[in-house]
């Protein structure tokens, strides 16, 4: 039986571990091939390319620093060279999560934020759409972006700007191209976390739990598959982004 993305390449970015990880494996179970990349993590990359070929699907992993932009051009070149085929579907993952509040950020930790979330983004979308090939992009954004997130202060800034790029290309790149994004809430423990900081977030969510990485790829499947759906985000975060539920004493 042929599998819903059979034929079509992927490129996820920060595909090496965490969410980018079951994202690449979620896209092979449903037959798309890979190009995963990464950046410092080439040894977890191989293995879950590894496991990706396991599957009979083709795998690659391409090394890049998205921190800088001379990288981030020609990223998705590499990546289609590596394929052998365009990309048909790029997934925007990658990413870095800094404490500090705004009154502390330096202009190289701002900087580095907005590469990353942002400017990366951009560049590899304008690549992808210079291939004349249709496809479609989903940014990985983080329900957040609709909170007052003073704590990570220039990652809060970055992904609001992926947030607004994210619907400025869904109009400026329709119809050949759809753009969508996920927007995870308490899905896993930040590094240097364990499962108690995902309790303590499950006290302020609508439906008083933490998800899984499955929720964030049945809703980026979803996304691939959804032919009529662009410029539209996906908060998969058990109610987060409405408020936090009121209960009675």
């Amino acid at each position: 039986m042929k599998l819903p993305l059979h034929g079509q390449f992927a490129l996820v970015t920060g595909a090496a571990q965490r969410i980018g990880r079951a994202i690449a494996l979620a896209l092979a179970e449903q037959g798309a091939d890979l190009v995963l990349h990464c950046n410092h993590s080439m040894e977890q990359a191989a293995a879950t390319a590894e496991v990706i070929r396991a599957t009979g699907v083709n795998c690659r992993v391409v090394q890049c620093d998205l921190a800088d932009p001379r990288q981030s051009a020609t990223l998705l070149e590499q990546a289609r060279t590596l394929a052998g085929a365009p990309i048909d579907i790029l997934i925007n993952n990658a990413s870095v999560f800094h404490q500090g509040q705004v009154v502390a950020i330096t202009p190289e930790e701002f900087a580095l934020n907005m590469n990353i979330h942002a400017l990366s983004p951009l560049l590899l979308s304008q690549t992808l759409a210079e291939q004349n090939n249709g496809g479609q992009i989903i940014n990985i954004l983080d329900t957040r972006i609709l909170e007052c997130d003073i704590e990570h202060a220039a990652y809060h800034l970055s992904k609001r700007a992926l947030f607004t790029l994210t619907r400025m290309l869904a109009k400026e790149l329709a119809p050949e191209i759809r753009v969508n994004g996920v927007a995870p809430g308490a899905i896993l423990p930040p590094p240097g976390k364990d499962a108690a900081y995902l309790k303590v977030r499950a006290t302020s969510i609508p439906l008083r739990r933490h998800g899984s990485v499955q929720d964030i790829t049945d809703a980026v499947i979803y996304l691939c598959q959804a032919s009529f759906i662009t410029g539209q985000v996906i908060y998969v975060d058990g109610g987060q982004h409405i408020g936090a539920h009121s209960y009675d004493a």
